[in-house]
């Protein structure tokens, strides 16, 4: 997200997050050092500089802190950190997960593999639409991790409010939520909670234009790497 729009909504999702009564702790490393909470010239310094900053997952931590760098968290890095401090509970766009042709690549996202072993619930609007849902959706299955869906039945898809595919819980309100997410600590199960709320009706786009641009991009993709004379 460009500057300033993403610091706009930093500041407005942070504002939320007070209003509720919580304290909002956006995360990411500064010059080196893991800060769990931003000042109000951090998120700005993190909000314009977000490029150079190195995207961060728990395999990059040591580096990134090791070499003085700044990272921009990821699902599983953020996972980490908040873990390490004791947030419970965070919210995100959209997660990592399995990618197209994820069977033949081994291309998958550390965030999966974090939410296996590490007990923090992830609020999201799902996964990425550009990825495989169903294998990430059997990926997180293998990972013992609670997938469930906010007043729907059916796991959303970032840009869409369905995917086809069907989630093994559904929530309908913020309590039952909060119950799994309790339950889930009081057992020590160990791994986290998946809870993907669907973009609002009036803000999602097409299913089939998401797709089909989707599929134009993979296929300009391989063309380029495979072209035909």
């Amino acid at each position: 997200m460009p500057y300033p729009k993403n610091l706009q909504t930093a500041v407005e999702v942070e504002a939320v997050v007070r209003d509720t009564g919580a304290i909002p702790a956006t995360i990411a490393i500064l010059d080196g050092v893991p800060h769990v909470g931003l000042s109000s010239e951090q998120l700005k310094r993190l909000a314009t500089n977000g490029s150079q900053f190195h995207k961060t997952a728990r395999r990059d931590i040591a580096h990134v802190v090791a070499s003085g760098g700044n990272g921009a968290t990821t699902v599983s890095a953020t996972m980490f950190f908040a873990h390490k401090v004791g947030i419970p509970i965070f919210v995100t766009g959209g997660i990592g997960g399995v990618h197209r042709h994820g069977e033949q690549t081994m291309d998958i996202s550390s965030d999966l593999t974090e939410l296996g072993k590490t007990p923090v619930a992830v609020i999201s609007a799902g996964v990425k639409s550009i990825l495989d849902i169903p294998r990430t959706l059997e990926y997180l299955e293998t990972q013992g991790v609670t997938v469930a869906a906010y007043r729907t039945n059916e796991f959303p898809a970032f840009f869409t409010e369905i995917s086809g595919c069907q989630v093994p819980c559904r929530v309908d309100s913020p309590e039952e939520c909060a119950k799994i997410i309790h339950a889930n600590k009081n057992l020590d199960l160990g791994s986290g909670i998946l809870i993907a709320v669907p973009i609002p009706t009036q803000d999602a786009a097409s299913g089939n234009i998401i797709e089909s641009a989707i599929q134009k991009a993979l296929e300009d993709a391989e063309y380029s790497q495979h072209p035909h004379f």
